[in-house]
């Protein structure tokens, strides 16, 4: 049987790993071409390990084995012109542009809003809300072109719904993503062009399972462990998780991407274990 978006091509950031390559491979599972982008470097000022060359590598490699086509490009996603070259050249090679995932974002330390240097705040305004802008704007012209509808799809977070303290750069991010995602919803409709955003819990990748992290979750312990943020993590939630997994994240995206999501628009889909009801 085909695919559910068999002979598609689907454009994602921060595709090196984490939800970002899963969302690649699962695309590419169901008839998918991908065009694939990360900025495989560590920025200035994040101070967890981010992705590598290698990395998106792998990627490449794992949608190949699965006998389809990749075209990738180390580009960040504040670079215009690097984000529509990727872009131009992609379509240019296969043909159409059909679905777009948002999803390169960045986590970083925090701190009370009142405290927080400027620096961090600019950083994670520019990649998580600004890097999803200049991501719809390269995308959307090819989607028109093409003349067949498309499907957006924007990731935030479950802090794009609600508030948390010490992260308040982060949670303005997420929750302009909404903003955007909500205002291209009304402006590409006519073109059945359908836009929504994803509402992850704690998930895990690279960017959130690190010493850090588990500093934040448990600031009352010197060195705590991963054991010790599964049990703030799992307080949060209603089912029986501490996190959910990418693939999670990109099973949503793939119904969002499909037919099946064929009138689904301006929707916020969390998959978030039920937190937004704690």
């Amino acid at each position: 049987m085909p695919g559910r978006v068999e002979g598609k091509v689907a454009f994602i950031t921060g595709a090196a790993r984490g939800q970002g390559r899963s969302h690649a491979v699962r695309l590419a599972e169901e008839g998918a071409d991908i065009i694939a982008v990360d900025v495989c470097k560590q920025l200035d000022g994040v101070t967890f390990a981010m992705s590598t060359p290698e990395d998106l590598d792998e990627t490449v490699e794992q949608v190949q084995k699965l006998g389809r086509r990749i075209h990738a490009v180390q580009a960040d996603v504040r670079d215009l012109q690097a984000l529509s070259t990727a872009v131009a050249d992609g379509v240019e090679r296969f043909g159409r542009l059909d679905i777009v995932c948002a999803n390169a974002g960045l986590g970083s330390d925090g701190s009370r809003m009142h405290e927080m240097d400027e620096k961090t705040w600019r950083d994670m305004i520019d990649v998580n809300l600004t890097g999803v802008w200049l991501t719809a704007k390269v995308s959307i012209p090819h989607i028109i072109a093409g003349g067949r509808g498309g499907s957006i799809v924007l990731t935030s977070s479950v802090g794009g719904l609600r508030g948390h303290a010490n992260i308040g750069h982060y949670i303005a991010a997420k929750h302009g993503v909404v903003g955007l995602m909500r205002t291209l919803a009304w402006e590409l409709g006519e073109h059945n062009i359908r836009v929504n955003s994803v509402h992850p819990t704690q998930v895990n990748t690279p960017m959130v399972m690190h010493d850090r992290t588990y500093r934040m979750f448990r600031p009352d312990l010197e060195h705590p462990t991963i054991d010790d943020f599964a049990a703030v993590s799992q307080g949060m939630h209603l089912l029986p998780t501490p996190w959910v997994e990418p693939r999670d994240i990109s099973n949503a995206i793939l119904y969002l991407a499909s037919d099946e999501g064929r009138y689904v628009t301006g929707s916020t889909q969390t998959i978030d274990a039920g937190a937004m009801l704690k």
